[in-house]
């Protein structure tokens, strides 16, 4: 009985190696070329690896280990495909590759070495010390601890095994580049230099051209071997030349039907591009003698052409019918990967667009905001539904809202706009910001049940809020939060550090598990820094969440009272967000400022007949002193009394009269115990109720209610 170490037990080279001990005959490339002993000499040795016997010595399978230095320890070649491979020990593995593939390999170990992160499937061809040339399907795996280096496992590529392990690799990102660049590097095996050139549509969203007959425009994609090319070629980002992009598609698509085309030799090259500009930027060098273009098409009616892949040759080596149907059957397998990398990017660039709608304008005076909003990378699930608002509320205060929407795409962003716009106009309406999210609340549980008409095919139970509210005038923020993450707090040469929220299950919870949205009341006096941030500029799998918090509170409160904030917080972002995204990275920070003590004033006065003239007494001696106009004087005046003789007349208890000099105007608040909303009614002839209010209407640019624990304030705006 045969018995093998556990997997946990083995290292990679271990597990393949030993994979291989069931496959290659005993003896190893000597036995499977037993045949040709009496013929043991090269010539021999390469009718082996250039046509394999069938059967048990057709072993593709081979293994390399790698120590950090990319050095050969160990090697399993032992298979005849494999013969004419120098895989020496204490060699440099990249001394098996041709030159032009080397940084871009050596790049792909080193990401393995430093992140652990396997990178499969990948087509590649090996040199061999007679000059020919080996294509295998390469996969990099990290050793098992406690060793150290890289296992690279090798499988040489029959035609068929070569398309399907292509296809495989290309089908593994939906960003628009990384696709193009794995097929181009799939298309290497065919020849020298793969260029792949894509519709200019594929990166901005719009509709792709499905007319033949019209025009493309053409942008390069990909481009390989990764090497340093002529001054005028035409790299990756580049827009090809008018010229360029009108020959490309006009070749291609011959008798109104998109059609690979050969151009053998270089004569002819130069005889189709017709100017040298042309020839420079679309030939690879001097060496470049023949190439092969081949559509990308989607399929329909009619079919559309996404673009242009681009094999070239050196002189000697022509495209035979064999070849030219491989690549055509590898680039119409892989088109629809093409296809759906752009539509991922069409999705994106809407939600991003959205995303940067909601995105916060300006502060004000009495607070200064800077926002970062940085989405998923291209090939993640997508851009997900974060958002990050701030927005001056009409009474003065500002309001600085986060929030995260649960899932990715067009779904999440639709959700996302809906939250954020109905949280805006809630508290613009004097809602605050605990009752703000009771409505968030049921809108999202709403827009999961069918049976309400509001479902969309989409769910965003367990989406997070925090909504804080900043008043300049007692410089005290009014915090509440659903299940989100709690905000961190840099005080005026004090420590910083987490607020103490009390967490909470987030919007939608199931009506059993529903808990009351606290209030959470600090002070924020000027100078004050308060950040807010969604889950994914914090969470790290390898470290606790309260780690990636505390170290978002030591960048914060290393921005120092002078720096720009906008910079602050890109550096701040700079420094925590991983490189590649799979959730968006959201950031809001906020340096209070508020209103000089100079600038407000607030009297309490008893609810009695003789409250209005004695606020009218008070407003008018501060008005004087700050020495505002006659005609403002007036009207700020007219409008106290109106509103303090309104909240005698229909409330009770103590009232609060506040006046707020802005860089605008003069904002009046009147404050009161009562519950009953003011409103503007259309009144008889005859009937005296509610005058009041059109006085103050006709008399303020803005007036309006915000509620409070106590009653209600009703804020007035007057221009000066």
């Amino acid at each position: 009985m045969n018995v093998t170490s556990s997997p946990s037990s083995s290292s990679p080279f271990d597990m393949v190696s030993g994979a291989l001990g069931q496959y290659i005959p005993r003896g190893g490339a000597a036995a499977a070329a037993g045949s040709a002993d009496s013929e043991g000499d090269d010539t021999a040795r390469q009718r082996v690896h250039a046509n394999p016997t069938p059967g048990r010595q057709e072993q593709i399978l081979g293994a390399v280990n790698l120590d950090r230095d990319l050095r050969i320890t160990r090697c399993n070649l032992d298979a005849p495909v494999f013969a004419g491979l120098d895989a020496v020990t204490g060699s440099p593995f990249v001394d098996l590759l041709p030159p032009g593939d080397v940084p871009t390999v050596t790049r792909r170990l080193r990401q393995v070495l430093e992140t652990g992160e396997p990178h499969v499937a990948r087509v590649q061809r090996l040199r061999r010390s007679d000059g020919s040339e080996l294509v295998v399907s390469m996969s990099i795996l990290a050793a098992a601890a406690p060793q150290e280096g890289l296992t690279v496992s090798l499988i040489a590529m029959a035609r068929r095994l070569h398309l399907y392990a292509a296809e495989t690799a290309i089908g593994t990102s939906l960003d628009i580049g990384e696709t193009a660049q794995s097929l181009a590097e799939s298309l290497l095996a065919w020849g020298d230099v793969a260029a792949i050139d894509l519709d200019f549509a594929m990166w901005t969203g719009e509709g792709l051209t499905e007319h033949p007959q019209e025009r493309i425009r053409l942008r390069r994609a990909a481009l390989v071997p990764d090497v340093a090319w002529p001054d005028g070629y035409v790299t990756p980002g580049d827009d090809l030349p008018s010229d360029a992009s009108r020959l490309l598609s006009q070749a291609i698509r011959r008798a109104d039907a998109a059609q690979a085309i050969v151009i053998p030799d270089r004569e002819a090259i130069e005889r189709v591009l017709g100017s040298p500009r042309l020839v420079r930027a679309l030939v690879p060098g001097d060496r470049a003698a023949g190439v092969a273009c081949i559509p990308l098409i989607l399929d329909g009616a009619p079919p559309v052409v996404l673009g242009v892949a681009e094999v070239w040759r050196r002189a000697g080596r022509p495209f035979d019918d064999g070849e030219l149907f491989d690549l055509q059957e590898l680039v119409a397998r892989t088109s629809h990967h093409v296809d759906l990398a752009r539509q991922h990017q069409r999705e994106h660039m809407q939600v991003l667009a959205l995303q940067r709608r909601l995105l916060p304008r300006t502060g004000s005076d009495t607070i200064e905001t800077a926002s970062v909003c940085q989405p998923a990378t291209p090939d993640s699930a997508g851009v997900g539904g974060d958002w990050v608002n701030s927005f001056p509320l009409p009474d003065g205060r500002t309001a600085l809202v986060v929030g995260d929407v649960v899932g990715h795409g067009l779904g999440a962003a639709a959700t996302m706009g809906q939250l954020s716009m109905e949280a805006r106009a809630l508290l613009s309406a004097g809602l605050a910001a605990d009752e703000v999210l009771e409505h968030l609340d049921e809108t999202v549980t709403l827009l999961d049940d069918a049976e309400s008409g509001l479902a969309a095919g989409y769910s965003a139970l367990g989406s997070t809020c925090c909504i804080a509210v900043y008043d300049p005038v007692s410089h005290h923020v009014a915090l509440s939060s659903a299940g989100h993450l709690p905000p961190v707090l840099v005080p005026p040469g004090g420590p910083a550090g987490p607020l103490a929220v009390r967490p909470h299950p987030g919007l939608g919870a199931e009506f059993a598990l529903r808990e009351p949205f606290d209030v959470h009341a600090f002070a924020a006096p000027p100078g004050s820094l308060l950040a807010l941030y969604t889950d994914g500029l914090v969470e790290d799998p390898a470290v606790a969440i309260d780690e990636g918090i505390s170290r978002l509170a030591d960048a914060v409160s290393a921005v120092h009272p002078w720096d720009a904030l906008q910079q602050a917080a890109r550096r701040v972002v700079s420094a925590l967000a991983p490189v590649h995204r799979h959730d968006d990275v959201t950031l809001l920070l906020a340096r209070m400022i508020g209103y000089r003590k100079g600038d407000t004033a607030t009297w309490r006065l008893p609810s009695r007949d003789d409250a209005a003239g004695r606020a009218r007494t008070l407003v008018s001696a501060l008005l004087g002193q700050w020495r505002t106009r006659d005609d403002t004087r007036a009207g700020v005046v007219q409008v106290v009394s109106e509103l303090v003789a309104n909240a005698v007349r229909f409330a009770g208890g103590p009232i609060t009269v506040r006046l707020i000099r802005t860089s605008h105007g003069l904002l009046c608040e009147v404050g009161d115990t009562g519950n009953g909303r003011p409103r503007l009614r259309r009144n008889e002839l005859l009937d005296d109720s509610g005058r009041g209010l059109h006085v103050v209407h006709g008399l303020t640019t803005r007036w309006g209610v915000r509620w409070t624990d106590t009653g209600k304030v009703v804020w007035a705006a007057v221009a000066r």
